[in-house]
């Protein structure tokens, strides 16, 4: 182990051990306070990094890598409708490949200590430039400011960590080596075993448009501690992000004796993609990819022999069956499906209702009333633009409006229209391609409707014909479209234990009877598992030891002991 790096691995060893207790135990625990007023750098770290984000705006961003063949831009903001006129380095991919390969040995015999240590420093450097990054996740994927630098900030570097506790976990079980001895016959052979751990080769990493980083940390991070090079392959709409962390794991690498072309930014354009190049080519030896249902199945199907790790898309649930009180159940709902104008994974989507209503302290409100009630809450956010604005944040996708119309269009043609979408003004970006939520009523069976994901701000408020006809509605909706999580509302202890269970068949994470300031579909490091890997919404967790422990591998040697 170099000097360099030793002295890492000690100066963010109590940290990762505090890191595995809690994925032990499940319970909270941060190394980043959620809040900017408390980052340790104080007010200047925060005008620091919005001044760097402004000073990039307009010109070339600075990567050396190899393999440069020319450059590529293309990024507008949603907030401002404007590009932001910043041009990355376009690599050579064979080139990025070589280069990996030629950087891998020496990667590869260091220590787990070692990478650990210099992974550890790493995500410390994302922290310390986490206000930059904020700012260009606000203005590639449309989050709000405090979402920015919590969700795709300091939680994402928490989800970093925890994948490198695993690492650490996973590669300490393996001895350096084992004394052997058994008798045959009159003999006793003695042997020393040696064990080596063997990374598997080139990672690729595909990071995705909405929350670039939440996934991409974790995975750049297990690939990297367990001695893979990797490359990173962001969404041609939001570039920057990643280019920022590629520039921050490049530059520790450097600063600890290692090559920093053990991470490289491999870029494109919508109209010459090049995932499939990346997925096929023969050095690929792992894929971890978050995106779009549709490419994330082709990626399941066609990367092998590489290992692949996936999170696509989901249609995620809510059963209403009971309740103690309406009201915050309600809030709870209009205030979660309302956040980031719903373009997250864990988005919920499909509201079932039984025909004869929900049962409350009250005594019972039918569908139709439920559902009306639930799109004046939802309005009442949309009306006011300075509430509106910090939970709705602003649309990513330019097609996503087209959507939402096109959603309307049907709705009102076979159910009805609950809350009408439109665009909302923001309180500081008044050109912001904005959209208040679209709640659409209607019976079930119409699957082909609302039994795929509708990314952006859709919902839809669905009628069954009885409590148990929700339940089963609600889970072959996890298992045909795939579910992350599912939400329940009900006060019938039997019912909800027959809800976890089909919920877990499904592969869907379930949350009970949750209401108050926490949006339903929080996800917490170190405690929650993010995707179940059981459904069509992905095949991996972030985070757990299989996401880590089968990208190396184990060889071995053996001698007699004389």
């Amino acid at each position: 182990m170099s000097r360099a790096a030793l002295e890492l691995f000690e100066k963010h060893a109590a940290s990762l051990r505090a890191a595995g207790l809690a994925c032990r135990e499940r319970s909270y625990f941060t190394l980043f306070p959620e809040t900017p007023d408390r980052h340790r750098g104080g007010a200047a770290a925060s005008e620091a990094g919005i001044a760097a984000f402004h000073a990039q705006l307009g010109r070339p961003f600075e990567l050396d890598q190899p393999g440069t063949v020319g450059r590529v831009s293309g990024e507008v903001s949603p907030y401002t409708l404007e590009p932001l006129g910043i041009d990355y380095p376009r690599a050579d991919i064979d080139a990025l490949f070589a280069a990996a390969r030629s950087a891998m040995p020496t990667w590869a015999a260091a220590t787990p200590q070692a990478r650990l240590g210099v992974c550890m420093e790493i995500v410390d450097r994302l922290y310390g430039n986490v206000f930059e990054t904020a700012q260009a996740v606000m203005h590639t994927a449309g989050q709000s400011g405090p979402m920015s630098y919590a969700g795709s900030g300091t939680n994402a570097l928490d989800r970093g960590v925890e994948a490198l506790a695993y690492a650490h976990a996973a590669m300490s079980d393996v001895p350096a080596e084992a004394l052997w001895e058994r008798r045959f016959g009159s003999t006793t052979i003695r042997l020393r075993k040696r064990y080596q751990l063997v990374p598997r080769g080139v990672a690729v990493c595909f990071a995705c448009a909405t929350f670039p980083t939440w996934n991409a940390y974790p995975a750049m991070l297990a690939s990297l501690a367990t001695g893979n090079p990797v490359i990173v392959k962001p969404h041609p709409t939001a570039i920057l992000p990643m280019a920022l962390a590629v520039r921050t794991f490049r530059e520790v690498l450097a600063s600890a004796g290692f090559s920093p072309d053990l991470v490289t930014l491999c870029l494109d354009t919508a109209e010459a993609p090049v995932g499939k190049v990346l997925v096929k080519h023969p050095q690929t030896a792992i894929v971890d990819f978050t995106g779009s249902a549709r490419f994330g199945s082709w990626v399941e199907a066609n990367a092998y022999p590489a290992l692949c790790y996936s999170e696509t898309s989901g249609v995620n649930t809510v059963v209403v069956e009971s309740v103690d009180k309406l009201e915050p159940v309600i809030k709870s709902l209009a205030t979660t499906m309302s956040l980031f104008s719903a373009q997250m994974c864990t988005s919920p989507q499909n509201i079932y209702v039984p025909r004869d209503g929900i049962r409350h302290a009250g005594g019972r409100i039918g569908a139709d009333e439920f559902g009306w009630r639930l799109a004046q809450a939802m309005a009442s956010i949309a009306a006011d633009p300075r509430r509106a604005a910090p939970i709705m944040a602003a649309i990513q996708a330019s097609s996503t409006p087209a959507l939402i119309d096109q959603m309307a269009e049907e709705g009102s043609r076979r159910g009805r229209v609950l809350l009408a979408s439109s665009p909302y003004a923001h309180p500081e970006f008044p050109r912001a391609r904005t959209r208040t939520p679209l709640l659409v009523g209607i019976d079930a069976g119409a699957r082909d409707l609302y039994g795929e994901e509708r990314f952006g701000p859709i919902g839809f408020v669905i009628t069954t014909d009885d409590s148990n006809a929700a339940l089963a509605e609600a889970t072959a909706d996890a298992r045909a479209g795939g579910g992350i999580t599912a939400f329940l509302y009900s006060t019938d202890e039997q019912y909800m234990e027959r809800a976890i269970a089909a919920y877990s068949a499904a592969g869907a994470q379930l949350t009970c009877n949750l209401t108050g300031p926490m949006p339903l579909n929080f996800a917490a490091a170190y405690s929650d598992y993010h995707v179940t890997g059981l459904n069509p919404a992905g095949n991996a967790t972030l985070t757990d030891l299989a996401f880590v422990a089968s990208r190396f591998r184990i060889t071995q040697s053996r001698a007699p002991v004389t």
